[in-house]
């Protein structure tokens, strides 16, 4: 038995590294994407004159979108298992259903101000789910959430 729990122990910690990490990179990349898109309409001619073009790429901003969605999922779903509480999911799902809106129906050549006002708003509550989630996975951790205690004692 203490062998068992010896071994989970490090497994645990790395997830749990791994949830935090990736709940601060997700929230500061969707921060960034909500700014980018609000910015879009205003910088659209500087970019290739600094060398950004790709930024505009529509295959570059998809593939973002993609991933963004597919790390806070997996991230949510991953702090979902261990504080039980959807909040946070409140704020993921109409984030990313405007943010899929914004960048796979709306797309900067039919309608910029559309396109530029979904992603925006969809990245800020996909930030926002993130910084939730990793406040309830801390408060989850600290024991302000629940009655019971989290300490794994070797017996």
């Amino acid at each position: 038995m203490q062998f068992e729990l010896a071994q989970q122990t490090p497994r645990r910690a790395l997830s749990g590294a791994f949830a935090h990490v990736a709940d601060r990179v997700g929230a500061a990349a969707s921060f960034l994407c909500a700014l980018h898109c609000a910015a879009l309409p205003f910088v659209l001619a500087l970019l290739p004159a600094l060398g950004l073009g790709f930024l505009a790429d529509h295959g570059f901003e998809r593939g973002f979108i993609i991933c963004a969605s597919l790390l806070a999922l997996a991230a949510l779903v991953y702090g979902y298992r261990r504080h039980r509480t959807r909040r946070a999911f409140a704020f993921l799902l109409p984030g990313l259903a405007l943010l899929w809106a914004g960048g796979f129906v709306f797309d900067a050549h039919t309608g910029l101000g559309w396109h530029a006002l979904l992603v925006a708003l969809g990245g800020s509550c996909i930030a926002l789910a993130h910084l939730t989630n990793l406040r309830l996975v801390h408060g989850h951790a600290q024991g302000v959430c629940c009655e019971h205690r989290h300490d794994h004692a070797i017996v």
